[in-house]
């Protein structure tokens, strides 16, 4: 949060701790409506449902299928990289431990997520 804030992306971040969050935020529970972002950052190793799971279940919603997810991540396994792009991912990039190397990669994943890409109009989150 603090690299995003430093970069002074001002768009509403939502924190999910884990997958189960996750998808309930996305899906939308107990009467609150979906939450409809830009783009999920996401770990592979996220606790309770991991972040490939997770994945897979986005990717096997028609209302989220076409959401861009990025994993983001200190893990340098392979699998995890093979396993993501398999199950849907749109990036996987490998968190520098180093905050200000991080803090640049938050720069440019926000430039490019946020400003740069373009997401299908009906993806587009409520209110723009």
């Amino acid at each position: 949060m603090r690299a995003l804030r430093k970069n002074k992306i001002t768009n509403e971040i939502v924190v999910a701790r884990d997958g189960v969050e996750a998808l309930d935020l996305l899906f939308g529970k107990d009467g609150q409506p979906p939450v409809k972002p830009y783009v999920v950052l996401m770990d592979p190793k996220l606790p309770r449902l991991d972040g490939i799971e997770t994945l897979n279940r986005i990717r096997a919603n028609p209302a989220t299928q076409s959401l861009p997810v990025v994993m983001l991540t200190t893990s340098d396994q392979q699998s995890d990289v093979l396993r993501s792009y398999k199950s849907g991912v749109n990036s996987f990039i490998r968190k520098p431990v180093d905050f200000t190397e991080f803090t640049n990669v938050a720069r440019q994943l926000g430039i490019y997520w946020l400003l740069l890409n373009e997401k299908p109009a009906a993806d587009t989150p409520s209110g723009d």
